[in-house]
């Protein structure tokens, strides 16, 4: 897992095609686009595609061809994802359609007034939740902590581009600053959200095992969520079939001070949702990489 190195796949002169044809076309000629950059990752990408054949052959448990096959799949998938992420972004939701299993479970953790915590991970297309949480009059504050390195001017290009959102970054500090602004949050019955998925090399992790295999997870948001005596979620918007998403909300137990319990059920939840969405797992790296012994 340590070969992540806190950016994701894409570069500026995609999305500016992507948005152009948005702009310009409709969603599903942007969409026959993907043919071809599926294609060109899944022959030229060695590092990631031996990763996902991994992930999809050894973990998924999927027949050799079969998983050679869904490589191509997978990224064409994220990039249906990405292409939706930013379609959404420029006000284009009115074209999808979603499914919304668990609403009365965050209205329950927010009628606690203790403020709330959801999980996601790299999967599906979490970061479009809010514009669905619109719909339904989900009006609490939402705040992501994030420690994403991508590349700046991929960010401050789709800033140029995009809608306004409701959407807080909270960055994740050395001085560890980050909980103060996460404990003023809760205490005005806000939401914070985590991806629990990702840590950078230096980090505190917690090891737990992971679709039958021992993986590292960051120590951080567990620990967090199971410190502050606040409900805590895991939710996931996955893409389904043409323009559709199902947005997932679970609630989990929580340990007082019990970071691995917590880790253990998140776990639990995220094995769960990729059984049924296998080609939506978007940690193109060696997850389940051992770390080095020292000498």
């Amino acid at each position: 897992m340590a070969q992540w190195e806190g950016k994701s796949k894409g570069n500026l002169l995609g999305y500016k095609i992507f948005v152009f044809l948005l702009k310009k076309c409709n969603i599903r000629i942007a969409y026959s686009v993907l043919v071809f950059v599926a294609l060109y990752y899944s022959l030229t990408a060695w590092k990631s595609n031996s990763s996902l054949f991994y992930y999809l052959h050894k973990r998924q448990g999927f027949n050799f061809f079969k998983s050679i096959f869904l490589v191509y799949g997978s990224y064409f998938r994220f990039g249906q994802v990405l292409i939706d992420k930013t379609a959404i972004s420029l006000g284009l939701r009115n074209r999808y359609t979603y499914d919304f299993d668990g609403i009365e479970i965050l209205k329950d953790l927010l009628e606690e007034k203790k403020g709330a915590i959801l999980i996601s991970a790299h999967v599906g297309n979490f970061e479009v939740a809010e514009f669905f949480f619109a719909d339904i009059d989900f009006k609490s504050q939402i705040h992501l902590v994030t420690t994403d390195r991508e590349h700046s001017h991929i960010k401050d290009y789709f800033e140029s581009i995009s809608i306004k959102t409701n959407l807080n970054f909270i960055v994740v500090k050395d001085d560890l600053s980050h909980i103060f602004e996460i404990n003023n949050c809760l205490s005005n019955n806000e939401i914070i959200c985590f991806t629990g998925d990702r840590y950078f090399p230096g980090n505190k992790t917690l090891k737990t095992s992971f679709l039958g295999e021992d993986a590292l997870f960051p120590a951080g948001p567990f620990s967090i969520a199971s410190r502050m005596n606040v409900p805590v979620a895991c939710v996931y918007v996955m893409k389904e079939k043409n323009l559709h998403y199902h947005l997932y909300t679970r609630r989990v137990s929580v340990k007082h001070r019990d970071a691995q319990h917590l880790l253990e059920s998140y776990c639990s939840s995220v094995t769960n949702i990729l059984k049924k969405y296998p080609l939506q797992w978007f940690n193109y790296y060696d997850f389940w990489e051992k770390p080095k012994a020292s000498k």
